[in-house]
Parts: structure tokens; C-alpha cells; sequence
């Protein structure tokens, strides 16, 4: 049974970043925020490390740190992929549309990412409602994560099994999944907040619980697959 009292929500991304939320929101927005920049810490130290020690010729020890980081990868994607898939579930069948801004592809390094983030900016012009405009942008972002996550373990079996052909261009290739997953991360914690001040407070339990069903599902494996791309770091997201 479908159910949605679709909720008007007015004022602009921005405004809704500066808005405190309501003490048992600001609870499981916090809650889950912490989670998630746990999570990736853990990776970015993990990666940073393995990262400096290639660049002082320790590639022993460069290889040794650099074996765990997809695992620390898959635990930060997983949550983060079970966020957007939390929210994007709870606006499909409630109808809850937050305020929102489309992807900028000036925050990305890869260009796969790039190219979702400009084929969602187009989509932002086109889509007629701001729900439908949520619905993909959020679709994009839970993709692009899942791809990324998929891509840094399997860019890693390959430089650790001997196999690639261009060994600097993956250790790139790796620090730029490392950017455009802070990037993923950063719109879903501003498209978060955003969701919290859209969602009825009647609904708050019920999106939590879904949340935590989506993240207590056991992370399997990821595709792999290889691709290539350029460079690093993010602070944060332009106009938000």
C-alpha cells in the first residue's frame, strides 16, 4: 500500500543547512554523520599512509597498508550506499521530497563521475518536479558509489597481483576514487539534513529503522572491474 501526504517543503538548500533540526532529528542525523566520517577516516588515513610511503620508495610496506584499504573502502561505501537507498526507498513510497541542488562536475575527478554529474545536471532541467529531480539524483549518487567501491578493490587486486600496465596511473587512479567518494559522502550528508527538515516527524522512527535494516545487510563483494582517471582531495561542495 502506497502512502504519500507529499510534504511541502520550501527554501533552498543552503537555508536548510544553516536550520538547526529538531532535537530527536538532530539525534539520528548526528548519529549517522559520525558513522559515516568514521568510516572515512579509517580509508583516507589508510590510503594516505600507503600513499606516502610509495612516494619514500617503501613499496613493501607501500602494499602492506595498501592490502586492507578496500575493505575500509567497502566499509565506508556500505553505509553510505544505505543511506541514499534509505532515503530514496522512504520518498518513493511516502512521497518526502527535500530541497536539493544538482551534481557539479567541478567536484569530481574521475570522469565517469564527471559525466553522472553532468547528465544529472541536465536531468535537473528537464525533470518537471522536484521529486523526480531527488529520485535520480539520489539513483546517481548510490551508483556512483557502488561503482567506485567496486573500482578501488579491483584496481587494487590488480596492483597487487602484478597485473596492471600502468602502475602510477592506478596509484592515481585510487587517490581520485578516494576524492570522488568524499564528494559522494558530502552530498549525502547535505542531502541528509535537507531530508530530516522535508520527513514528519510521525516518520522519523520508520526512516531510522530503515536505515539500520539497510545497513545491518550483509555487504557482499563487489563487481570489479578497472578503469582510469586523475587526481585528489576535496574540501567542500561549491554554492552549498
Amino acid at each position: 500500500m502506497r502512502s504519500h501526504p507529499l510534504q511541502a517543503h520550501t527554501g533552498s538548500v543552503s537555508q536548510d543547512w544553516r536550520r538547526p533540526l529538531s532535537d530527536d532529528k538532530s539525534e539520528v542525523y548526528l548519529n549517522c554523520v559520525r558513522r559515516l566520517e568514521t568510516s572515512y577516516a579509517m580509508f583516507s588515513v589508510s590510503l594516505d599512509e600507503a600513499v606516502g610511503l610509495r612516494r619514500w620508495g617503501h613499496n613493501f610496506k607501500a602494499f602492506q597498508v595498501l592490502a586492507v584499504s578496500p575493505a575500509l573502502c567497502h566499509r565506508l561505501a556500505h553505509p553510505l550506499f544505505s543511506l541514499l537507498r534509505a532515503m530514496l526507498e522512504h520518498s518513493k513510497h511516502f512521497g518526502t521530497t527535500p530541497n536539493l541542488a544538482p551534481l557539479d562536475p567541478a567536484n569530481f575527478q574521475n570522469s565517469r563521475s564527471q559525466r553522472v554529474a553532468r547528465f544529472n545536471d541536465l536531468m535537473s532541467s528537464i525533470l518537471f518536479t522536484r521529486r523526480s529531480q531527488f529520485l535520480h539524483k539520489n539513483s546517481a549518487l548510490a551508483d556512483l558509489v557502488e561503482e567506485l567501491n567496486s573500482d578501488f578493490a579491483s584496481t587494487v587486486e590488480g596492483l597487487a597481483g602484478g597485473d596492471s600496465l600502468h602502475p602510477p596511473r592506478d596509484w592515481e587512479y585510487l587517490d581520485a576514487i578516494h576524492y570522488d567518494l568524499n564528494t559522494c559522502l558530502r552530498e549525502a550528508v547535505v542531502l541528509l539534513k535537507s531530508f530530516l527538515h522535508a520527513l514528519p516527524g510521525a516518520q522519523l522512527a520508520g526512516f531510522q529503522a530503515a536505515f539500520e535494516t539497510e545497513s545491518a545487510a550483509s555487504g557482499a563483494p563487489v563487481r570489479t572491474r578497472a578503469r582510469h582517471l586523475a587526481h585528489r582531495r576535496m574540501a567542500f561542495l561549491k554554492g552549498q
